[in-house]
């Protein structure tokens, strides 16, 4: 017998408010990380400012990503993104008005991405539960794939036009943020989230790190996120690029632009495919292959002297990260049961979100010592050793099939 039809996406009530929201919000994230980034430097003309800005917005999400967690487990989840989203609309706004008025400062601004970055240590592990609490499993993958196909293009549209805006002043830029945020938030305020009652835990270190205890207890789980985490973390060559298209490919600034877009070009493209096609058996194997690609094409970026291939390689690299990232989202949100779901995204968004700059400076270093070709390519390297060790020491990893089977109990 054939197996019947998977249900549509759109008909799963809520879906279209979630993805949304997450999209808006990610639209005006983009568009405020490069008008500050333009301004501070303007303000500043200090390339120690632009990372400092990094900085202010890197401490406060490490320091309060743990406890944000717990929250997301103990309070009303919606409630505490909506929250959010309204903060950073009125801290947006708030700044736009500075800059319509002439009398925004450096220290305003890092006041913002500090508070931005507080915001999103609480808003985004209450999020990422959204969706297994509004779709079935079946429909569960479709759905991740859908919502990276739409955050992808605001990673593609949103510095471009935030780039186009600040041209034409910088207030237009955090004017669109607010707007972004607010209409973020009224598709969070839509939606119908519930959540079963349960007394609260008091926030104790057992509680507030209980995701790392439980994910010492599922190795498949631990397995995909120590996986991503290696791979960003050795593969880092998008943080080589402006010496790429500079030195090595010798092509100019809208050579690094292309360079600089083609991840999310390559991601967006994967992400539409698996939105239609879900990755079905063999979704450990899968994964182990889309690292391995990673790697590989990180690999010969590093060995590329043509503009096109490199970009092309960019584009295979952001398409395998799009298969890794499904199926770890599937892991943490299917096998985690609701109670602990916050504090389970907590972790791993503390585990992938330090990678990311880590990995930049893990990069830097190495260039330092063998050239930024030499670092491209041992951490590609490193990448396939890695993802052929974990495929040893994470048998129940390799050994996952079907994404929609994925529980709580498995």
């Amino acid at each position: 017998m054939s197996e019947p039809p998977s249900p549509s996406l759109f008909s799963q009530p809520g879906l279209p408010a979630v993805l949304g929201g997450r999209a808006l919000s990610a639209f005006a994230a983009q568009v405020l990380a490069v008008a500050v980034g333009w301004q501070i430097y303007a303000l500043t003309h200090s390339t120690a400012a632009l990372g400092f800005v990094g900085l202010a917005q890197f401490l406060p999400m490490f320091a309060l990503i743990l406890p944000a967690g717990h929250t997301a487990d103990q309070h009303n989840r919606q409630k505490i993104v909506l929250l959010c989203q309204v903060l950073e609309m009125l801290a947006t706004a708030a700044t736009a008005y500075a800059a319509f008025t002439h009398s925004l400062t450096p220290g305003i601004l890092y006041a913002l991405v500090a508070l931005f970055g507080a915001c999103k240590a609480f808003e985004m592990p209450a999020q990422q539960t959204f969706l297994p609490s509004l779709v079935s499993p079946a429909v569960f993958p479709r759905a991740t794939a859908l919502s990276a196909s739409l955050f992808q293009v605001a990673s593609i549209a949103g510095p471009s036009l935030g780039g186009l805006l600040y041209g034409a002043g910088a207030a237009l830029c955090y004017s669109l943020c607010a707007i972004g945020f607010g209409m973020a938030a009224l598709a969070t305020a839509s939606l119908s989230i519930k959540k079963p009652a349960k007394a609260r835990q008091p926030a104790t270190l057992a509680s507030v790190f209980g995701g790392i205890a439980f994910l010492r207890r599922k190795p498949a789980m631990l397995g995909a996120i120590s996986l991503d985490l290696f791979a960003v973390l050795l593969g880092g060559a998008t943080a080589m690029l402006p010496v790429f298209a500079t030195d090595i490919l010798h092509a100019g600034p809208i050579a690094l632009g292309l360079l600089r877009a083609a991840p999310a070009v390559g991601a967006l493209m994967v992400a539409a495919v698996l939105a239609r096609r879900p990755l079905g058996r063999h979704a450990g194997l899968w994964m182990f292959g889309a690292v391995g690609i990673f790697g590989l094409a990180t690999i010969f970026f590093g060995l590329s002297r043509s503009a096109w291939l490199s970009v092309i390689m960019l584009a295979i690299l952001g398409g395998a990260d799009v298969v890794s990232v499904m199926v770890r989202g599937a892991l943490v949100q299917l096998g985690t049961p609701d109670e602990m779901r916050g504090r389970v995204s907590a972790v791993n968004m503390l585990f992938i979100g330090s990678s990311n700059q880590l990995g930049e400076f893990e990069s830097g270093m190495l260039a330092s010592l063998t050239g930024p070709v030499g670092a491209v390519v041992l951490g590609g390297i490193g990448t396939l050793l890695v993802a052929a060790s974990w495929m040893f020491l994470f048998p129940e990893l390799r050994k996952l099939d079907r994404l929609e089977d994925i529980t709580p109990d498995s």
